[in-house]
């Protein structure tokens, strides 16, 4: 479940968890510096070799693990907090999205409760407002999604990574909302910021441009102009993210579904502006 090709990409999840335990409890033990923290921390939730994100059910076990292991802190132990953050994350993840709400709800309120920075409250936010969204409550979705855009700016600016999540989310309860012209604006600006800052290849980039084929395909004005762009920035996406990531990366399989629909979207479109032999 990350980018490791063969052999490389088999593990046992409980030695991915006893690995991430052992790492980190070595540099608590050694007080090395945030840096070093961090890079142990991440084993929690991203491939040593490939450094790509577990997904689907390693993510979600690994967010049980990871949680067992740092529940018995205190509240305000940091790793613990983390540790909530993980598996709200890992059940999303492994789409056991009610739990994951619970989960996200409680953290949120923890959160508030303890006086966190404005950074680590717009995440939580931001993890909820997408919870919502799975689970049908798009209104609600994108009431948080605006106030997390909006904060987000003025926590980091316009071109930090945080703002192009949350630009990217906010974008896509619009156009789940089907306010399309609203998304592609947003995302018009946002897209090129993306691949400039972000790169080609980022993951992001890739969801970015992902919606925004989406809020021009699905939308039932497009035009056939509007369809074929579609398609080509899918296909430029699919590509980029099967080299990258390789095929059986969530990104990219997603990718596929869109460009499969969008170019059935196309064939159709072009079939109705086709005029009739009769005629």
């Amino acid at each position: 479940m990350c980018a490791c090709r063969g052999t490389a990409g088999f593990a046992h999840v409980s030695c991915l968890a006893e690995q991430a335990k052992i790492l980190f409890a070595e540099a608590e033990d050694n007080n090395l510096g945030a840096k070093a923290l961090q890079a142990r921390w991440d084993r929690w939730d991203r491939c040593s070799l490939c450094k790509q994100h577990y997904h689907r059910a390693v993510a979600c076990a690994l967010g049980w693990a990871c949680w067992k292991t740092y529940v018995g802190r205190p509240e305000t132990n940091e790793p613990r907090m983390n540790a909530m953050k993980r598996l709200g994350n890992g059940l999303s993840d492994g789409y056991h999205h009610a739990d994951a709400l619970s989960v996200q709800e409680a953290e949120l309120s923890l959160l508030r409760r303890l006086g966190a920075p404005a950074d680590v409250i717009l995440l939580v936010q931001s993890n909820l407002a997408i919870t919502y969204t799975v689970l049908g409550q798009q209104a609600e979705a994108l009431r948080i999604e605006r106030d997390v855009y909006s904060g987000t700016i003025k926590l980091n600016g316009e071109n930090h990574h945080d703002t192009l999540q949350t630009a990217n989310n906010y974008a896509s309860s619009l156009m789940n909302l089907k306010r399309f012209e609203e998304a592609r604006s947003l995302l018009r600006e946002k897209v090129p910021v993306a691949r400039r800052v972000l790169g080609e290849s980022h993951e992001l980039t890739l969801k970015m441009r992902s919606v925004y084929a989406c809020t021009l395909y699905k939308d039932n004005g497009a035009t056939l102009d509007d369809i074929h762009e579609a398609v080509t920035t899918l296909e430029d996406a699919e590509r980029i993210a099967r080299r990258v990531m390789g095929g059986a990366n969530p990104i990219t399989s997603v990718l596929e579904t869109l460009l499969r629909q969008a170019r059935a979207r196309a064939a159709l479109r072009a079939r109705e502006e086709t005029p009739s032999s009769e005629a």
